[in-house]
């Protein structure tokens, strides 16, 4: 599921829509459904928007419940079966929101490489401190030989 999620991150609704009914992936049927869901919700919020310029803002998928089963095993014995499900967030957006939003986003980001330069220091810091320490332990360890 999360390769389809990650070949259709961005895409036109249409072309994604078309990539999806043409993968052989067992997934891509539910993920078409899911998708062409967001695009009807989208319709409903937004009357009288263009269909045509959607594209998939945002799509992730995280893990969800395990349904554990046994199969039978030679030697009276059963192996686990892990049958795993997940959940997946599809965002569908206007294409000229989305560029909106990118003309924002340059603030947001040098932001982040501020943050980015004030944790760069710790990190040295903290990579001295456990040299200091790989040295401590031996230094203990070649003591507890010579006792020996």
């Amino acid at each position: 599921m999360r390769l389809l999620a990650d070949l259709i991150r961005g895409m036109q609704v249409e072309k994604a829509l078309a990539v999806l009914e043409h993968n052989p992936k067992h997934p891509a049927v539910p993920m078409r459904k899911l998708v062409l869901s967001a695009i009807s919700n989208w319709k409903q919020k937004n009357e009288g928007g263009d269909e045509g310029q959607l594209i998939v803002k945002t799509i992730f998928v995280d893990g969800a419940r395990t349904l554990k089963r046994m199969r039978p095993a030679p030697q009276g014995r059963g192996y686990r079966v892990r049958k795993r499900s997940n959940h997946v967030t599809v965002i569908v957006d206007d294409i000229n929101a989305v560029k909106a939003a990118k003309v924002k986003q340059p603030k947001a980001e040098a932001v982040v490489a501020e943050a980015e330069e004030m944790e760069a220091p710790t990190k040295k810091a903290a990579s001295k401190k456990g040299a200091s320490k790989k040295a401590a332990t031996k230094k203990t360890a070649a003591r507890k030989q010579t006792k020996k």
